[in-house]
């Protein structure tokens, strides 16, 4: 239970910092991440591990509250900073900015794609739209087991 709140506690801390006051750069690097079926899978099992990772840590609520109220840059070089989070990202061939925004554009595709479209600041190019349709009944199994969610989403 607890690592489904923190998988989501921190991609919509991503989010709600990204959201109302998002720069157009921020918005841009969503937008323009291209994702296929392995970068996703790249994402995905970073995701999984991080997740792992950020729970094992006894102060793991301050700092989800910390990087919510960071700014990108700042969530990626407090990432860069950590030896750990490096290591996954690097196991999984991803930078922190690559990290940052395409876990964001993958989400975001899924969550449109599945058809979650309640709020407008949830934005997904029309290529990754359409890469998430296309992919949706292998995408959100995957997404629910990074986010440790044990049963399939209806």
């Amino acid at each position: 239970m607890h690592r489904v709140i923190v998988v989501l506690a921190f991609t919509l801390g991503l989010a709600s910092g990204q959201t109302s006051n998002r720069t157009a750069g921020e918005r841009q690097a969503i937008l323009d991440y291209k994702l296929t079926m392995a970068r996703a899978n790249q994402l995905l099992a970073a995701m999984q591990d991080m997740t792992r990772y950020l729970v094992s840590r006894p102060d793991w609520q301050s700092r989800m509250a910390k990087s919510a109220k960071m700014t990108p840059a700042e969530r990626a070089a407090s990432m860069e900073q950590d030896p750990k989070v490096m290591a996954i990202l690097k196991q999984n061939d991803l930078t922190a900015r690559d990290y940052l925004a395409g876990i964001l554009a993958l989400r975001y595709s899924v969550w449109l794609a599945a058809g979650r479209t309640g709020n407008p600041d949830i934005i997904a190019s029309p290529a990754n739209l359409a890469f998430a349709k296309a992919n949706l009944a292998q995408l959100l199994p995957k997404m629910d087991a990074a986010d440790g969610v044990s049963s399939p989403r209806k």
